[in-house]
């Protein structure tokens, strides 16, 4: 008997794991988790309705992978995401398709895709251990064994790291993967957030925190560029560092070299409206209320903790009368509700990001089996791989993908 040992119980560890059992049937299948329950990490993605995958084809998932497209063709050929929804139909969760093709459990429940993945790992003859890994052994370049932090070690002819990144750490991803990797002679990328707030210079975000924006445009554009870098209608929050909310978190995978580039946010108000008809409309509540002051006169435009933001940027006198202000500070106000400005200063730590970009060097992993180039018997799955993408189900059909193709090839 073959004894195939699985290092981490997240999506791509334990589809690795029903992979594995299903396409090595005279082997012991043995998924290590040191939390005590698996999936934690699942448990929150899509605030805890868990986006499953996305509802497209393989060249639309190989667009939206940021990092490393490439690397990714083969499993995605293996394992697209309607092999992934068809697994999930098959092991009775019904899934539904929304907005921008995310694909969603119909019950809203990330729960259920967790306790599928270990109802059938269980079903398939999977035996899962609670325990740490503080060591991979190797003999003559091939894995042999694997140590645990009780003491006991497990005889292994083959052993995925499927241990996460660094993001959302409380959850169990710590980086181990990387340091167990390291040891064994491969090379991790520099570790960095993906799909994290973003930090920014202007100090009346503080002022505005939790005030949350619906149906805004969000526009990075790196400095000097007229071109955005992105660009996108959705929601936002501002916070007492920042900004955040799923615009900010998509367009953090877009900012790339942020030591050394500047780039600059801008928020887009009211995207419904031309500058033309924003000025029409301004110009309508101005006459309604023609003897109020600039500052009292902005309730039916904006949030009310907006207002002093805004009076205050458009450089006119707050206790200005609205019959007095000029055409030219009108049109400047309607440029500033077209694109209220943030200077981008940083991410927030990886600990708060979705994902974490960087890790395993895809050029010491094969594509098409998901083993090492360098130990015989030696696998990696999911995100502790150098691969991430945007938001949108996509990096969850990375960790399936890569745990499907590396459990077959087990």
């Amino acid at each position: 008997m073959k004894n195939i040992v699985i290092i981490g119980a997240g999506p791509a560890g334990l589809m690795a794991a029903i992979s594995a059992a299903k396409h090595n049937t005279n082997s012991n299948v043995t998924l290590i988790e040191k939390n005590e329950r698996a999936g934690r990490k699942l448990m929150i993605t899509g605030k805890g309705r868990c986006n499953v995958t996305n509802n497209c084809d393989i060249d639309t998932l190989l667009l939206n992978v940021a990092k490393n497209p490439r690397f990714m063709y083969s499993a995605f050929s293996a394992f697209p995401s309607s092999s992934v929804m068809g697994f999930f139909e098959g092991a009775g969760v019904p899934l539904k398709t929304e907005r921008g093709n995310r694909v969603f459990p119909v019950s809203d429940k990330a729960v259920d895709i967790v306790d599928a993945l270990v109802k059938t790992a269980r079903k398939a003859g999977v035996k899962t251990v609670n325990d740490k890994v503080v060591e991979i052994k190797t003999e003559n370049g091939v894995i042999s064994e694997v140590v645990l932090s009780s003491g006991n070690s497990i005889c292994a002819d083959s052993c995925l790291i499927a241990t996460g990144g660094m993001s959302y750490s409380v959850t169990g991803s710590t980086g181990d993967g990387y340091r167990l990797a390291q040891e064994l002679g491969h090379t991790v990328t520099d570790i960095k957030p993906s799909l994290v707030p973003l930090i920014c210079h202007e100090g009346f975000c503080s002022h505005l925190s939790g005030l949350s924006l619906k149906n805004v445009t969000f526009s990075v554009f790196e400095d000097g560029k007229k071109k955005p870098v992105f660009k996108e209608l959705g929601e936002m929050l501002f916070t007492h560092f920042g900004v955040s909310g799923p615009l900010v978190l998509s367009a953090s995978a877009y900012i790339k070299n942020l030591e050394k580039k500047k780039y600059i946010a801008y928020i887009d108000l009211k995207p419904a409206l031309t500058l033309e008809q924003l000025d029409n409309r301004i110009l309508r509540d101005f006459e309604e209320q023609k003897n109020k002051d600039f500052s009292n006169s902005l309730d039916k435009l904006l949030p009310k903790s907006l207002i002093p933001v805004v009076v205050r940027l458009s450089g006119i006198d707050s206790s200005t009368k609205v019959n007095q202000i000029s055409r030219e500070q009108r049109r400047n106000l309607c440029a500033l509700l077209k694109a209220l400005p943030l200077h981008i200063e940083g991410f927030r730590p990886v600990e708060e990001a979705i994902i974490t970009s960087g890790g395993i060097s895809v050029k010491e992993i094969n594509p098409t089996t998901m083993e090492s180039k360098i130990v015989k018997g030696l696998f990696f799955a999911g995100e502790v791989i150098d691969v991430d993408a945007f938001t949108g189900g996509f990096n969850l059909q990375i960790a399936f993908s890569t745990g499907y193709v590396a459990g077959k090839n087990m």
